[in-house]
């Protein structure tokens, strides 16, 4: 329960929760924090045994990988193993997730993912790396397969050693993309905002929906400037409400961000349009099923749509 919900382990020392167990059980006797963390490691260790005894019967392993930094500007890289097990299902497990000090060069990078394949054992059988497109991820790869070359476990040449993230490659194409128009999502994502940072304009919007009787399950999202998904869901819950708006511009003199019908028209348009690469997102994205064999599908359903766009005559796509 402890590792599962995350919870601190200090939790089994605060007086509700041991009233409760000893509850549930008179005979229970207390323990402390210590003595649950050092329980949880030994678990771990168990569990890491065990999962290096799996690796070594795996012949080829996938890795990817990738990092981020978080709100205490600390930077993470975590890095995932993918095989096949021996009744041919697809596995997937996190093998390292650990603080990576700055800077994040190619070749620290690089020492980081050798240091974790020497210590599990493995370093000798990757077959490919997945990463983003960050230019220290290239130098990170060329590390690794030169280390690879020289031992003699690079497969195929290293000609499939490195594998560009296709979802990000999506990410960078959207993303590009919503700059052009990035004027036609405006009034939705200021309403949106305004209505957000609210709970009485919140309970208002919610009042209109009910008056129009429609589902009650369904919210506004807000985008995230750096993913463009959200944006997509953001324009399709927008959509979604869209004959409430005008009625709460009535209510509310303050509220100056109304879309207009024009808007809602292109607003329509260019969710269609973001629908597609979301779908391949998702598609491309799943870690319960191999993915490799989706991308030409995907990306020439995407190839088709720009081909149609192209020959729209509007500004705006």
């Amino acid at each position: 329960m402890i590792i599962v919900h995350e919870y601190s382990f200090r939790m089994v020392e605060h007086t509700l929760f041991n009233v409760l167990l000893r509850t549930l059980n008179p005979r229970f006797d207390s323990v402390s924090s210590v003595t649950i963390r050092n329980d949880c490691m030994k678990l771990f260790a168990s569990k890491k045994k065990k999962l290096k005894e799996i690796l070594r019967s795996v012949g080829k392993i996938c890795l990817t990988t990738d990092l981020w930094t978080s709100n205490q500007t600390i930077g993470y890289m975590c890095l995932t193993v993918h095989f096949m097990d021996m009744d041919w299902k697809l596995q997937k497990r996190v093998i390292t997730f650990c603080g990576l000090p700055p800077p994040h060069t190619g070749l620290a990078i690089a020492d980081a993912i050798l240091q974790c394949l020497i210590e599990w054992g493995i370093e000798n059988k990757v077959c490919t790396v997945t990463m983003d497109n960050a230019s220290a991820n290239d130098v990170a790869i060329r590390n690794l397969k030169d280390n690879f070359s020289l031992k003699g476990n690079l497969y195929f040449g290293g000609r499939i050693f490195h594998v560009r993230c296709c979802a990000h490659i999506l990410n960078l194409m959207v993303q590009d993309g919503l700059d052009e128009i990035r004027g036609i999502v405006e009034n939705v994502r200021e309403s949106v905002k305004y209505f957000k940072m609210s709970p009485a304009r919140l309970h208002k919007f919610a009042e209109i929906v009910r008056q129009l009787q429609l589902p009650t399950s369904r919210r506004l999202i807000l985008d995230v400037p750096t993913r463009w998904n959200s944006t997509y869901k953001m324009l399709e819950s927008a959509l979604f409400f869209k004959d409430v708006f005008p009625r709460y511009a009535e209510r509310d003199p303050n509220y100056r961000w109304l879309p207009s019908s024009d808007d809602w028209k292109k607003a329509d348009e260019v969710c269609k349009l973001l629908e597609v690469f979301s779908e391949a997102t998702l598609s491309f994205s799943g870690s319960k099923y191999p993915t490799s064999n989706l991308f030409l599908p995907e990306v020439w359903k995407i190839k088709q749509m720009l081909n149609e766009k192209s020959l729209d005559e509007r500004d705006f796509m």
